[in-house]
């Protein structure tokens, strides 16, 4: 992708940070990284803990492809992280129809220069308490068919053992080892011609959510359960943090949070 001077300038700044501290943490084992497209497309990972955009980044980052957040438009005005965040062309979402579509905008412009923009589908950490990935939001399956951009689904274990869902506290030791697989672009084309409807959109995103549970389920060496977790079926609001109530496998919420389901889910 063609960066300008400044954010590229920026990613290496950043880069000289991030890359040592993730290599000090976790050795790592990516596989399937010849499948990544030559050209511009959404990156669709599962989403376990608070440190997989650093997991998803580092992976990108070290094979010369940037990556760009669908992030929290609020994000942008923490001081020096919004300036990091607009300098490097991440893209804030906002809920209302013209943030979505200035979101679907620039995500456009990026993916057309090559870029790679990286969507959780899931919206937020999963729900699911053994932390398969849960029921998708549409945003990413959209996005693919309004402009015809291919979705590359990925999936990373091991992380989750550094830092556990919600933990404020980091495991260090033993050393951790993040395993993280890059799949064929998911075959969309089943969809063509349909119209965007909830139905579409719906069956589209199962397909996407499918390609990155059996990307995981083979890192794992696991069968996922027969039916995703959806939060509303388990009276769990489908954003922000929560608690799990002990012996329940349901939770509670602890703070609020927000994505645009109209383009896309935020990076965390």
């Amino acid at each position: 992708m063609k960066e300008s001077a400044k954010s590229h300038a920026t990613f290496v700044a950043v880069a000289a940070i991030v890359r040592p501290v993730m290599n000090l943490l976790m050795s790592k084992k990516w596989e399937g990284l010849e499948k990544l497209p030559a050209g511009g497309f959404i990156a669709a990972p599962n989403h376990c803990t608070e440190i997989d955009p650093l997991v998803v980044g580092h992976m990108l980052y070290n094979q010369k492809r940037m990556p760009h957040f669908l992030a929290k438009a609020g994000l942008f005005k923490v001081p020096v992280l919004g300036a990091v965040l607009r300098s490097t062309k991440q893209i804030p979402v906002e809920r209302s129809t013209t943030g979505a579509n200035l979101a679907l905008q620039l995500a456009k412009e990026i993916v057309d220069e090559g870029g790679a923009i990286i969507i959780y589908p899931e919206g937020t950490l999963t729900r699911d308490p053994a932390l398969w990935p849960m029921r998708g939001h549409t945003g990413a399956a959209r996005m693919a068919l309004q402009s015809g951009i291919p979705v590359v689904p990925m999936a990373h274990w091991g992380a989750q053992e550094v830092l556990p869902r919600y933990s404020k506290r980091m495991y260090i030791f033993p050393r951790k080892t993040s395993r993280l697989v890059v799949g064929d672009p998911v075959d969309l084309s089943a969809f063509a011609g349909r119209p965007l409807d909830r139905a579409t959109l719906a069956e589209a995103t199962n397909v996407i959510m499918d390609a990155i549970t059996g990307l995981l389920a083979g890192l794992r060496g696991e069968q996922p359960p027969a039916e995703r977790w959806d939060p509303a079926a388990h009276n769990q609001p489908t954003q922000g943090r929560f608690v799990e109530q002990s012996g329940t496998g349901d939770s509670a919420i602890r703070d609020g949070g927000a994505s645009n389901d109209n383009t896309g889910d935020s990076a965390g």
